[in-house]
């Protein structure tokens, strides 16, 4: 078991759970790594992956998988964890602030799919669920600092999957964030220039998450 290729234990014991639907593993961890050991502290196997745009675990191909950890910052300590079926998409250290968007339509949306500032790669979907209702879906986004400061209750989000293609009277419009957008999809944000300055937005503040660019800044 390791954290960022430092070794802080070992693996000391496999076995099936009593009703046989999980696997029990017991790990030895040495003295200093107490302290890490929190209610918020996740883990996870380490192998290689491949989801999106993100590639990882690709060292194991040589060293093998082995457990990693990221630390918590709660106060009380625990013992028994749940593993993580994957690697956590934000780890507890990344500064930056969660925020809750809503649509009727996930398109092509994914954990772990980019969200886009100016073009700039600014963030990633970190969870999504379809709302009791069946109506829509809630998606939980991280947007990375110092990016979390230009979105503020007036900022928009959008689908930016794709070619956003329109015609009007001034001619023919092409609009795209980037390649990965039009390979993999992504959410884009912006604010308007014109209205008052607004503070950033609180963490977790729910915004609509629009179709495309043009129906966001019609609201």
């Amino acid at each position: 078991l390791g954290l960022l290729d430092w070794q802080l234990g070992l693996l000391t014991g496999v076995a099936f759970s009593e009703d046989r639907k999980r696997v029990v593993a017991t790990v030895q961890l040495s003295k200093q790594a107490e302290p890490f050991l929190v209610e918020d502290t996740r883990f996870w196997v380490v192998r290689p992956r491949i989801s999106g745009s993100k590639v990882s675990g690709l060292g194991t191909l040589i060293s093998g998988a082995y457990v990693a950890i990221d630390i918590g910052k709660a106060g009380k300590a625990k013992r028994d964890f749940t593993a993580l079926e994957a690697p956590p998409i934000v780890a507890g250290d990344v500064a930056g602030r969660f925020f809750t968007l809503k649509t009727p339509d996930l398109g092509s949306l994914d954990t772990g799919t980019p969200l886009f500032f100016r073009r700039l790669q600014a963030g990633r979907v970190v969870s999504y669920e379809l709302d009791k209702d069946g109506q829509s879906f809630t998606v939980k986004a991280f947007v990375n600092a110092p990016y979390d400061q230009y979105v503020n209750p007036n900022t928009r989000f959008w689908h930016a999957s794709g070619i956003d293609v329109s015609l009007s009277a001034s001619g023919l419009s092409v609009q795209t964030q980037s390649l990965l957008s039009v390979l993999i999809g992504g959410i884009a944000f912006e604010t308007p220039a014109t209205g008052p300055v607004l503070p950033p937005a609180d963490a977790n503040t729910e915004f609509t998450l629009a179709s495309d660019r043009a129906r966001a800044f019609k609201v």
